[in-house]
C-alpha cells in the first residue's frame, strides 16, 4: 500500500484593496480572523491563517491591498504586500468580475510577471455579474501572465472555493505540518481583538475618517467572578484630528458606545467569554506620517 503524501506551503492573496482577500481567506478557514468592510485598505498588516486536512497544510498569507500610498502607511502596506510575493509556493491575485484592467492591476502584473512561483488568478465576486459574463472576463485576463489556472469564485458565498482548495495542493509540494492542526492563526489574541474593534469603526465613522486611525490595547486580563471567566480590555482609538475624535465620540457618547457594543460582541465569539470592553479616543496628529508612532501601533516593524 502506497504512503499517502502530506502537502504543505505558503500561499499569498494579493489585489487591489477592497477586493474580498480576507472574505476569501476567512471563508476558507471557517473562522474571522482578518476584518472585512466596504471601505479600501482595511487589512494593514500580513495576517497568517492555517487550513489544515488530512492530506495537507496550507498556510494563506492575507496582504493589504496594493494601492498608490499617500502616506508612510500607505508605503508600509504596500511595501508590504510586494515582499509577500517573494519566498511563498503559490500566489493568488485576485481581481473583480471586470475586463477593465486599470492601472493597479497593471502595476500587480508587472511584479507578477517577475514571480518565479505559480500564479492562480482568482475572479472574485461572481454572484455580482451573470454566468455568460465570466469567459468574456477570463477571456479579458487571460493572456496578461503566465498562469497556473483561473477560477472564478464567490468568497462571500463559498462558491467553487473546494475546487479552489483542490487546485492549490495541486501545485504544492510535499511538505511538514508547520502548524498543529488545530491552530488556526498565529496572530495574537490581542491583536485580533484590536483590528475587530477597528473594523466596527470602520463600519461606523464617516468616510474621511477611518483611514486615519489606530487601535491600541492598554489592557487585556482576564479574571473569574461567579459566573465564569471574564476579560477586561481597555482600548484607545487614536485618530488624527480634534474634529474626529468628536464624530468618534459622538452626541452623548452615543458613537462611542456603538463601536464598543458591536465589537464586544465579535470579541466574545472569538474569546468564548464575557467581556468587559471600555473604549477612549485620543488624537495623535498625524500619525500616519510618524515613524514612531508607527511602530508604537504596530506597524513598520522589522523583519
Amino acid at each position: 500500500m502506497s504512503k499517502r503524501i502530506f502537502k504543505s506551503g505558503f500561499v499569498t492573496l494579493v489585489g487591489k484593496p477592497n477586493v474580498g482577500k480576507s472574505t476569501l481567506m476567512n471563508y476558507l478557514i471557517g473562522q474571522k480572523i482578518a476584518i472585512t468592510s466596504n471601505k479600501p485598505q482595511t487589512t494593514r498588516n500580513i495576517i497568517q491563517t492555517v487550513y489544515t486536512e488530512e492530506n495537507g497544510q496550507i498556510i494563506f498569507i492575507d496582504t493589504p491591498g496594493i494601492h498608490k500610498a499617500k502616506n508612510k502607511l500607505g508605503e508600509y502596506m504596500v511595501k508590504l504586500a510586494q515582499r509577500t510575493l517573494k519566498g511563498v509556493d503559490v500566489i493568488l491575485w485576485l481581481v473583480e468580475p471586470s475586463i477593465t484592467i486599470g492601472e493597479t492591476e497593471r502595476d500587480i502584473i508587472e511584479q507578477l510577471n517577475n514571480a518565479k512561483t505559480p500564479i492562480i488568478l482568482i475572479i472574485n465576486k461572481i454572484d455580482t455579474i451573470k454566468k455568460h459574463e465570466i469567459l468574456t472576463i477570463i477571456n479579458a485576463y487571460k493572456d496578461v501572465c503566465d498562469f497556473a489556472e483561473i477560477i472564478p469564485i464567490s468568497a462571500i458565498k463559498g462558491e467553487n472555493t473546494e475546487n479552489l482548495i483542490e487546485t492549490i495542493f495541486n501545485h504544492l509540494e510535499e511538505g511538514p505540518m508547520y502548524f498543529d492542526e488545530d491552530t488556526i492563526t498565529d496572530q495574537p489574541e490581542k491583536q485580533i481583538v484590536a483590528e475587530l474593534i477597528r473594523e466596527k469603526a470602520l463600519k461606523l465613522l464617516n468616510e474621511e475618517i477611518p483611514h486615519g486611525i489606530a487601535i491600541v490595547i492598554d489592557r487585556m486580563k482576564e479574571r473569574t467572578n461567579s459566573r465564569g471567566p471574564i476579560f477586561d480590555i481597555d482600548a484607545t482609538i487614536i485618530c488624527e484630528k480634534d474634529s474626529h475624535k468628536g464624530i468618534i465620540i459622538g452626541k452623548k457618547g452615543t458613537k462611542l458606545k456603538q463601536i464598543g457594543s458591536d465589537a464586544r460582541i465579535e470579541i466574545e465569539n472569538l474569546l468564548d467569554c464575557k467581556v468587559n470592553l471600555q473604549l477612549w479616543v485620543k488624537v495623535k496628529k498625524d500619525w500616519r506620517d510618524s515613524e514612531f508612532l508607527l511602530k508604537n501601533y504596530g506597524y513598520n516593524k522589522k523583519d
